[in-house]
């Protein structure tokens, strides 16, 4: 069991870093209604890759691996935890932004969106992605009895 959790743990880590990706690529495209929607697509994935990542996460660190002792009483843990939660805040303005634009699309529409709002949007993949590589570097730590 503990093998398939680090299995759906990589998965989903994997999964949510190719969302990211997709959305940067999108965000620095010219907005059309076809990568709106896709962008309302890759970011509803993002969630769940989120979602799943930080319950799976969790059940490994109560369930799975070295105990919640070993990992709450780890700097590095806490690190990446809170990297974790610093991009998954981030995420909630795209969010909100990509709902917005629900009734626009129904319409056939293309939403408004400011040039300042989509830089906003990639400043804001890039500062997620940027936690990632910090949250590697933690995970490498920890997998190293550091911290």
């Amino acid at each position: 069991m503990p093998t398939l959790f680090a299995f759906l743990h990589h998965l989903t880590a994997f999964a949510l870093v190719a969302a990211l990706a997709v959305e940067l690529v999108l965000l620095g495209q010219k907005l059309t209604l076809a990568s709106a929607r896709k962008l309302q697509i890759v970011d509803r994935v993002l969630g769940i890759s989120a979602g799943t990542l930080l319950v799976v996460g969790l059940l490994r660190v109560f369930y799975f691996e070295k105990g919640a002792a070993y990992y709450f009483q780890n700097g590095a843990f806490h690190a990446k935890l809170t990297l974790f939660l610093l991009a998954a805040l981030l995420s909630i303005y795209p969010t909100v932004r990509f709902i917005r634009w629900r009734k626009s699309l129904k319409q056939d529409r293309l939403p408004e969106v400011s040039e300042r709002q989509v830089k906003m949007m990639r400043r804001i993949v890039h500062i997620e992605l940027a936690a990632i590589v910090g949250i590697l570097l933690a995970a490498a730590m920890m997998a190293r009895g550091i911290g």
